[in-house]
């Protein structure tokens, strides 16, 4: 049984789960807002709430088979949630093409300098929507999952079920072809790992 006074490993708590279903909502409780944050971000509020809801039924289903010498649950929860993903992928397709189709207003006269401001950051984000739209699926799941959910290669590859090599090659694709559609900016830049 596990001591609640203290965080057990999520391998702990799964292992447990196995014996008390309860036990995998403290895996819930745990990575539910993280997991909802990246889908947010790929998806929209009502597709996100979906594959979340869909990734933790997979998961619970799936939870006999976890590997419990991994200790964080976090690559495996992703793995599936990419994989929740890519069945909505098509939507969001339309949400970034419609992101990108969004035009910043013409600068009129007589408008202030802050108005164009916050137009510039749209046009910026409308030219940023298009070029993760173009980037095929498996290199924009590489770039997102580093960039917005801080997963290292190594757990990156455990997450999508590939190569450390290949996170590294598809990320390096996928940060060339965004630098190219932004005119050699890079918003995605993060620090190198070793």
């Amino acid at each position: 049984m596990l001591n609640m006074g203290q965080r057990e490993s999520d391998s702990a708590v799964i292992e447990a789960s196995g014996r008390d279903p309860e036990m995998f909502g403290l895996i819930y409780d745990r990575y539910a807002a993280m997991l909802y944050r990246f889908a947010f971000r790929r998806l929209g509020a009502e597709a996100a709430e979906d594959v979340v809801a869909e990734t933790f039924l997979a998961a619970f289903r799936r939870r006999a088979s976890y590997d419990i010498d991994r200790a964080d649950a976090r690559p495996w929860l992703f793995g599936i949630l990419v994989k929740e993903i890519s069945r909505h992928h098509r939507i969001e397709d339309a949400r970034l093409r419609a992101a990108a189709a969004l035009r910043a207003p013409r600068n009129d006269e007589g408008l202030a300098d802050r108005v164009a401001e916050v137009v510039s950051a749209g046009a910026a984000g409308g030219v940023l929507a298009a070029a993760l739209a173009e980037l095929k699926g498996r290199d924009r799941d590489v770039l997102l999952l580093i960039a917005w959910s801080d997963l290292s290669y190594d757990e990156t590859a455990t997450a999508l079920g590939i190569a450390i090599g290949t996170v590294r090659s598809r990320l390096n694709r996928a940060r060339r072809q965004i630098r190219e559609a932004l005119g050699s900016t890079d918003p995605t830049r993060m620090t190198e790992e070793s």
